[in-house]
């Protein structure tokens, strides 16, 4: 694929736009979009890892992402669920074998072993496994810890402390109404965690971001820090029944977003969905709308995998391949998104840079 010529065909969809008028659609401040590393690097580590979140940083990633849950003992540590049998080896450890449970956890009945029912000294005994092993592999499984969000910052922190810009921090609290209805709330330790490592203010380099609403309207009242609205491309969030991403997409519910969150963080369907037999289709108005109420626009998730891509970027039928990531991100670079999220830094981080420089 030529991606010069998809770029081009990709341009010629906007709404409005005509052959005479092409223009690729600018960020909300005009600045170059950010790359995210969707919990590290963890296209090629085990995800939320140190080890996945120092490659990421190599890699060139402007920010890095936890997902973060809370222990029984209230720390807050980096996993993409609390439930962790796909994630760890907790179902090898016997001495667990009798905290395998059932939870209701935003209206869905879940089954395995979860974080609140294990202090973080006995999270510590665990390992990390790949979670998608058909597609990457399970070479570096049982070589990593679980990781707090102290040592994630502290990590960061490291990195940091010579001259350029710093790479940031993007938490996100997973199910905090479910964790706020065990005693467990993100709030109050997310907050000082951040505070004592000096995230403080507008600026600071940090976005934290939830599914949830009342979540992030408890963050606001309580600080300044950046804030962004998860959204994704079917339902709603689970603390607010009867309201719908959709609904929240539309103009008005951008406007009221915007009265505590300062982005969104929209599935990439809902900004170019995929067409026929999945090749991408024509983006939709959401980026315009977002920007038109102040809001950024930061997309997920863009992956390497065949398996992931849309048809005309794809390399071959094998799923686990890689295809053309960067014919992908520029699509989305064309819309004027202010950043994404990626497992693959690698390949995101140069494709935005060039992208950046045309």
């Amino acid at each position: 694929m030529i991606r010069s010529v998809v770029a081009a065909a990709v341009l010629m969809l906007f709404a409005g736009c005509t052959a005479d008028a092409v223009t690729a659609q600018s960020t909300l401040d005009g600045q170059p979009p950010i790359v995210i590393a969707h919990r590290g690097a963890s296209g090629e580590r085990p995800e939320h890892t140190l080890a996945s979140y120092r490659l990421a940083i190599e890699q060139g990633a402007d920010f890095i992402e936890p997902d973060l849950v809370l222990t029984k003992d209230g720390i807050l540590v980096a996993r993409h669920e609390n439930e962790i049998s796909e994630t760890t080896d907790v179902a090898d450890h016997p001495e667990f074998a009798d905290r395998k449970t059932e939870k209701r956890i935003d209206g869905q009945t879940v089954a395995g072993w979860f974080t609140e029912d294990f202090t973080l000294a006995e999270l510590k005994t665990l390992r990390a496994r790949e979670r998608l092993p058909r597609l990457r592999g399970t070479d570096y499984d049982g070589r990593f810890e679980i990781p707090t969000f102290e040592e994630i910052l502290t990590l960061l922190a490291e990195v940091n402390r010579g001259p350029g810009k710093p790479i940031g921090v993007y938490p996100e609290t997973k199910h905090p109404s479910y964790f706020a209805s065990i005693g467990l709330p993100h709030e109050a330790p997310l907050l000082a965690m951040l505070d004592r490592f000096g995230y403080r203010g507008r600026t600071a380099p940090v976005f934290i971001q939830s599914f949830e609403v009342g979540n992030l309207i408890d963050l606001r009242a309580k600080s300044d820090l950046p804030l962004i609205q998860l959204m994704d491309a079917g339902g709603g969030p689970a603390d607010r029944p009867g309201t719908s991403y959709a609904a929240m997409a539309s103009p008005s519910g951008l406007k009221m977003i915007a009265g505590y969150a300062d982005g969104i963080g929209p599935n990439k369907a809902m900004v170019i969905p995929r067409a026929t037999l999945g090749r991408l289709g024509k983006p939709t108005a959401l980026v315009r709308d977002a920007h038109a109420a102040g809001l950024k626009v930061h997309v997920w998730t863009f992956r390497r995998e065949n398996y992931f891509l849309p048809l005309g970027d794809k390399a071959s039928i094998n799923p686990a391949g890689h295809g053309d990531l960067a014919g992908e991100i520029d699509a989305y670079l064309a819309a004027g998104i202010d950043g994404l999220f990626s497992d693959n830094p690698r390949e995101a981080v140069p494709t935005v840079k060039k992208g950046v420089s045309r």
